[in-house]
């Protein structure tokens, strides 16, 4: 081994080894840092580089974001009041409808109940009226039997009180084959009321 030391070549070529093994290893630790050096400049203009559309905050962005979130609410809730509205009109036309109906059944029945004399008939009931008022009470009651409810409240009304009279007491004291008569005089009783007459000539 003391040989080889001795040696020049073989020096020479240790010393060039180890000379290149001390130049080296730092050599190498300074590359790693100007790679990493680099590589993060790199990395630092492509992001200075980069358009981020929104990557700043301004005042005017903020109260424009703002803005926004208000009138949002504001249409969320005029929505709401929208609906609450369009709930109760839905309720109230309801509500109408019922009302009418009734409206429309009472004036169904006010129309059944009374009872109207027009112009064009006023003549001939005022001729049968002088007729039933010669007739006797039994008389007129039997033909009365016959005849319904409408005819007889006309016949009747044009007819004095005191001829009227003896016809429903003869009503009282007869019966039919639905019972006595006295509560169809009754009926016509309230009929003639209510009776309206027009002005027949």
């Amino acid at each position: 081994m003391t040989k080889l030391l001795q040696n020049p070549a073989i020096v020479s070529v240790i010393a060039l080894a180890m000379g290149l093994i001390a130049g080296v290893v730092p050599l190498w630790r300074a590359g790693d840092r100007l790679v990493e050096q680099a590589i993060s400049s790199r990395i630092l203009k492509a992001k200075a580089n980069k358009v981020q559309g929104w990557d700043f905050w301004t005042i005017e962005v903020d109260n424009l974001a703002s803005e926004l979130k208000d009138e949002k609410a504001r249409l969320a809730k005029q929505s709401e009041l929208l609906d609450q509205r369009a709930a109760r009109l839905s309720g109230e036309q309801q509500e109408l409808e019922k009302v009418r109906t009734s409206i429309e059944a009472m004036r169904k029945e006010i129309a059944d109940k009374v009872v109207e004399i027009q112009a064009d008939e006023g003549k001939n009931l005022r001729v049968l009226s002088q007729t039933y008022a010669n007739l006797s009470p039994k008389a007129a009651v039997a033909i009365i039997r016959e005849m319904d409810d409408v005819t007889v409240v006309k016949i009747l009304s044009l007819m004095k009180p005191d001829v009227v009279a003896p016809i429903f007491e003869e009503m009282s004291k007869t019966s039919d084959k639905e019972g006595p008569l006295a509560r169809r005089a009754a009926v016509i009783s309230e009929k003639l009321r209510l009776m309206k007459s027009s002005k027949a000539p």
